[in-house]
């Protein structure tokens, strides 16, 4: 998914907008244990809460793809016939209405997400008549031709507040407002499927991680079988000891310096063609851009060599996971 499908889907994440009827959840405690499951009507949550509610639901599609959203992708011989993946559309062609299949699933994160604290898994599915678009972007309501219907989860910790001083108009007097448990901003999250090309795609589902130090494999493997990049933060310290190491005599203040405004220059004339799809770059990229630098051709075949070992040969990225286009800094 693109940041423009992204947008699309999380618009509808309003009290007002979708098709929620139901949210569904559990209470987990510190120890991994489900206290209690819920199902919430929609219609009967107070307006006030159900706007928060859907608020923080909605911040599972929040951050840059590729930094906090993580796309997807599951093998071909695993769509229709993995376990992980027959739970996934099982859960969404049920619309949530298996309470086996829900089961399930809250037993998967309970047992692969690393957490000592109280946390809420929340889950929804939201049916999205969707509507065609005319060349200037205008809506035609009357003119559908799919309904998309996904899944969407998130993990949000439950925190302690502090004791806080309070006043009390009624008797005029200070006191003290006591400590209450509040829901935070989800973790961790997902949607199933992905909405690509403004179409539904079950090959594909759309990750969030609200850290960009974390990606909990663990919870990747459980749930979808596959890997995802490694976190951003971790790109950026591998990608500049991948041409420390390889470059060789050539690195230098200089080459590195000559890189980042290459990148940078590159980032600038994607946001100034307003592409839809979001800019990636790869190894043959990456390679290039060393050669425009002055990088000999025998170190550029270790680069070659070693971005196979250090990211995937297939890999690309986004190339604002590994510089900062407003600073340069070694």
């Amino acid at each position: 998914m693109n940041e423009k499908e992204i947008a699309e889907i999380r618009k509808r994440l309003k009290h007002d907008k979708n098709n929620i009827t139901k949210l569904y959840g559990c209470y987990v405690s510190s120890n991994k244990e489900i206290k209690n499951e819920f199902t919430q009507t929609v219609g009967l949550i107070p307006l006030e809460t159900n706007e928060m509610l859907f608020g923080m639901i909605k911040k599972t599609l929040s951050g840059r793809v590729g930094k906090n959203l993580h796309d997807i992708a599951f093998r071909t011989e695993q769509v229709g016939a993995s376990d992980e993946h027959k739970l996934l559309m099982t859960l969404r062609d049920s619309e949530l209405q298996n309470e086996e299949a829900v089961h399930e699933l809250y037993e998967k994160i309970v047992n692969s997400y690393p957490s000592d604290e109280d946390y809420l898994i929340i889950l929804g599915c939201d049916k999205y008549d969707l509507p065609n678009f005319s060349k200037n972007d205008e809506t035609m309501e009357d003119d559908s031709t799919e309904v998309f219907r996904y899944i969407i989860c998130c993990v949000c910790p439950i925190r302690l507040t502090k004791t806080m001083l309070g006043f009390s108009n009624a008797d005029n007097t200070f006191g003290n407002v006591g400590a209450d448990n509040t829901v935070s901003a989800p973790e961790i999250g997902f949607m199933f499927p992905s909405f690509d090309d403004r179409s539904t795609n079950i090959y594909n589902a759309l990750y969030y991680t609200k850290s960009t130090d974390e990606n909990y494999q663990t919870v990747i493997d459980t749930l979808f079988n596959t890997e995802v990049l490694m976190p951003a933060s971790e790109q950026k310290e591998t990608f500049q000891s991948l041409i420390a190491e390889t470059a060789g005599d050539d690195c230098n203040y200089e080459l590195m310096q000559n890189v980042h405004g290459h990148i940078t220059e590159m980032i600038a004339e994607h946001k100034n063609a307003k592409a839809d799809e979001d800019l990636s770059v790869g190894k043959t990229e990456m390679k290039k851009i060393l050669s425009e630098c002055g990088v000999s051709e025998d170190n550029i075949s270790k680069f070659d060599e070693q971005y196979d070992n250090s990211f995937g040969e297939k890999t690309s990225f986004d190339p604002q996971n590994i510089i900062d286009t407003k600073n340069f800094e070694i």
